[in-house]
C-alpha cells in the first residue's frame, strides 16, 4: 500500500473508532467503476468474489453525471478504480485523478483497446471513447480487466475469475457474430446512420455502416450544434434518404424531432441505449441486452 493510501486508511479508521464503530473483521474488497456499462462487464467477471460499486446511475449521461462526496471518498479508498477514460466521464475525471494521487490502482479501459480517432466534427483527430459498440474490443477489455483484478484485488480466486471471464468473453463473441450476420442482411445503400452525437464510430467500422451525420457534431452531449451544422445535416439526410434519426434514450429527442420537421422530410426518431444501460426492469439492463436492443432498433429504423 502506498503512503497516501495508508494515511487515508488510518484517518478513516481513526474516525470510525472515534465514533464508537468497531471493526469486527476484514472488509470486503471493493472495485469502483465509473460507468454502468463497464460496471456490468466487471460484475460479470467477478461474480460474488468482490464487491463492485458503480457510480453512474441507469439512464444517465456519462458526459455529465457527477458523484457525491461519499462516492468520491469510495473512489479514493478503492482497491481498484475502473473508468472508461478518453475524456468520456467529463464530470468525474478530476476525482479519478485524485484517487490516482492517493495511490489507488486505476485502469483506463478505453485507452487499452486500440481506440479509434473521431474522423470528423468538433472532435476530429481525438480518441473516440465509445469503444463498447464494438464487441470485439469488449472481449479485449474483459481479458485485460480480468488480469488487473487478479493483480490488484486481494482474495479473489484467479482461476475461477479467469474461467468466468472466458465464459463471458465467449458470449460477447457470439453476440458479435450474430450482429455481423444481421447487419449483412441490410442493403448497402441503407446502412447509413444519423445520430444525436458521434457515438457509433466503432459500430460502423465493425459492421460496415456509414455515419453520415450527427445533430451535435461532437463526441460529447455537452456541445451544441450551429445553424450551419444543422443545415449540413439536413443535406446529408436528403442526399442519403435517411429513414431514421437515432437518439439516445437518456437525451430528449426534441432536437431530433425539430430537425426532422424543419427538413420537410419523413424521418423517424428511434431511441437507442448508446451510452448507458437501463434500470433492471428496462430494455437494456446489461451490456448484452443493450447491444441486442440497439441492433434490433437500428435495423428496424433502417428498414422503415
Amino acid at each position: 500500500m502506498k503512503a497516501p493510501r495508508l494515511l487515508t486508511a488510518l484517518a478513516t479508521a481513526a474516525v470510525l473508532l472515534a465514533g464508537g464503530i468497531a471493526c469486527t473483521g476484514p472488509q470486503p474488497t471493493r472495485i469502483v467503476v465509473t460507468t454502468n456499462i463497464l460496471g456490468d462487464v466487471v460484475r460479470e467477471i467477478v461474480g460474488d468474489q468482490a464487491q463492485v460499486s458503480v457510480l453512474m446511475k441507469p439512464n444517465a449521461d456519462p458526459h455529465s453525471f457527477a458523484v457525491s462526496a461519499r462516492e468520491a471518498h469510495a473512489m479514493q479508498t478503492a482497491d481498484l478504480l475502473v473508468y472508461n477514460g478518453l475524456g468520456l466521464e467529463e464530470g468525474v475525471l478530476h476525482h479519478v485523478e485524485a484517487a490516482r494521487s492517493e495511490g489507488v490502482p486505476t485502469v483506463e479501459v478505453g485507452a487499452r483497446v486500440e481506440p479509434m480517432d473521431y474522423r470528423d466534427g468538433d472532435a476530429a483527430g481525438l480518441p473516440d471513447p465509445h469503444f463498447w459498440t464494438d464487441p470485439v474490443r469488449v472481449v479485449t477489455a474483459v481479458r485485460m480487466l480480468t488480469e488487473e483484478i487478479v493483480t490488484h484485488v486481494d482474495g479473489v480466486d484467479a482461476d475461477a475469475l479467469r474461467r468466468r471471464a472466458e465464459s463471458y468473453a465467449k458470449q460477447v463473441g457470439e453476440l458479435d457474430a450474430t450482429v455481423a450476420a444481421r447487419f449483412a442482411g441490410v442493403p448497402e445503400q441503407r446502412r447509413v446512420l444519423v445520430t444525436n452525437h458521434h457515438v457509433f464510430g466503432y459500430l460502423a467500422a465493425r459492421y460496415d455502416l456509414t455515419v453520415v451525420g450527427a445533430i451535435i457534431p461532437s463526441g460529447t452531449t455537452l456541445a451544441s450544434p450551429s445553424a450551419s451544422d444543422l443545415a449540413s445535416l439536413v443535406t446529408a439526410i436528403e442526399t442519403h434518404r435517411v429513414p431514421a434519426i437515432f437518439a439516445d434514450t437518456a437525451q430528449p429527442a426534441r432536437l431530433a424531432e425539430v430537425l426532422a420537421s424543419e427538413a420537410g422530410i419523413s424521418v423517424r426518431v428511434v431511441g437507442l441505449y448508446s451510452e448507458s444501460l437501463s434500470d433492471s426492469d428496462g430494455d437494456a439492463p446489461t451490456y448484452l441486452d443493450m447491444m441486442r436492443f440497439n441492433v434490433d432498433a437500428i435495423i428496424g429504423g433502417l428498414s422503415g
